[in-house]
């Protein structure tokens, strides 16, 4: 276990994979039977399939995606490929003790298929761009700006407690709190509500992964559950005490647009959760990758930090660091996988794709796509120019991604600022899953 510089932690943190091993995990690869090593280092799991197959008959019948084009040409059409679940999550499910054939209904028949069906990232247009529409005027540039100084003063209030205990963990003490009051001071819920919400948010997008065991399944019902229940108070509470639409989320939602577009009470409630959980996973991951990402490649750490000592203004500042945040999306990326079903027989890349074809955008292998990036397996922190697809792209590409950008922006530069020579004293816990990528753990002291 060491405790000496960072270079010692590469092959640590990001194990490598041989040359054979990653051939033979790409020939087989089956998403609903991943190996530790795959989900340690899928890269040149990814970079083989690129290579050899890059749209892959997956064992299931669905097709596997590794080229950014391919995943840019799927994201321009979205009326050929849909982002409806019903098909997909109603078996999946629909399941002893929460069935309600053929599908839920409404309530709390099965509560991840209700709340995966009405959320904004898992629906198509119509009901996808009349949600997306409140939702996007509620996160207006003036909400997000509202939110600058309480962010700097949780991030500083963070960093002194870490530096008067000489460290902590990167994830618990710091990546992971900062998204949750911001996405809970965007909503109005209460500090002393906060408590549950992480663990919600963990349980209720673990099981968008391919497989799951009946615990995962039920945990992840019962904390939609929960959830819903708590929403339905809050939002009860909301309603008496309206806030100011212009700067509160929450009341935004609730009282629609002028024209007369309001959410019904089902999509208000689990379209709070998707906010919640959305917002809180991925950027946690963003900074915690982040973070690590700068312990295993010292070079670049070296010379960020150079380049952070001699901005000489602000912006300049943040010029550096928004390059940086959109690089870790790049290279890390929080989100790995997205799914669409094609609705009608099309090709794509040279392949013939049946009517009601399953296919997976795999986010992580297309931002590390050599035909888009030069050297992708590179971490370059003064990167520009490349399109990468961390937040998606086309209708659904992600609606809180100024304010993510935000996050990482303030979080990861005042982190660095307080504490240069931080070092992590142990080997960081990865999450172990495929779809969305990072760590549960990770402590450091502070090197000061």
């Amino acid at each position: 276990m060491p405790a000496s510089p960072a270079a010692d932690w590469a092959s640590m943190i990001t194990p490598p994979l041989s040359t054979e091993r990653a051939h033979t995990l790409a020939r087989t690869l089956d998403l609903r039977a991943l190996p530790a090593d795959f989900l340690a280092n899928p890269y040149p799991v990814y970079a083989a399939l690129r290579a050899q197959e890059p749209i892959k008959r997956m064992p299931d019948g669905s097709y596997f995606l590794t080229r950014h084009a391919d995943l840019v040409a799927v994201y321009r059409d979205a009326h050929t490929f849909s982002s409806d679940k019903q098909v997909e999550f109603g078996p999946k499910y629909n399941k002893a003790p929460y069935n309600a054939p053929p599908y839920a209904l409404p309530g709390r028949d099965a509560p991840l298929y209700e709340h995966h069906t009405n959320s904004l990232v898992f629906n198509d247009p119509p009901l996808h761009t009349r949600v997306r529409k409140l939702i996007m005027g509620a996160l207006t540039r003036r909400a997000i700006d509202d939110l600058t100084p309480g962010l700097v003063s949780l991030v500083d209030a963070l960093l002194e407690h870490l530096q008067a205990q000489g460290g902590g963990d990167l994830i618990e003490d710091f990546a992971s709190a900062i998204p949750v009051e911001i996405i809970g001071n965007l909503l109005g819920v209460p500090h002393a509500d906060r408590g549950p919400l992480r663990g919600w948010s963990l349980a209720i997008l673990g099981a968008l992964e391919p497989s799951l065991t009946p615990e995962q399944e039920a945990l992840g019902h019962a904390s939609v559950r929960a959830f819903y229940d708590y929403l339905l108070g809050l939002v009860a509470e909301r309603r008496r005490h309206p806030g100011d639409p212009e700067r509160d989320v929450l009341t935004r939602l609730i009282q629609g647009e002028a024209q007369g577009e309001q959410l019904s009470e089902i999509e208000l409630l689990q379209n709070c959760q998707f906010l919640l959980n959305a917002g809180h996973e991925t950027t946690t991951n963003l900074i915690g990758n982040a973070l690590i990402c700068l312990q295993e490649h010292p070079t670049a750490r070296a010379q960020m930090l150079q380049d952070l000592q001699q901005a000489a203004s602000d912006e300049a500042r943040d010029a550096v660091l928004n390059l940086a945040v959109d690089e870790f999306l790049r290279f890390e990326s929080s989100n790995q996988l997205g799914n669409r079903r094609a609705l009608q027989a099309t090709q794509l890349g040279g392949v013939d794709l049946p009517a009601g074809a399953l296919v997976t955008l795999c986010i992580g292998a297309a931002n590390r796509d050599p035909a888009q990036f030069d050297q992708p397996e590179q971490l370059d922190l003064r990167r520009s120019g490349g399109k990468h697809l961390a937040f998606g792209f086309g209708i659904h590409q992600c609606a809180g991604l100024s304010l993510a950008r935000l996050e990482g922006r303030v979080a990861i530069g005042r982190f660095l600022q307080r504490f240069p020579n931080y070092q992590l004293t142990q080997t960081p816990l990865r999450g172990g899953r495929a779809r969305f990528r990072g760590f549960l753990q990770a402590p450091f002291r502070t090197g000061l």
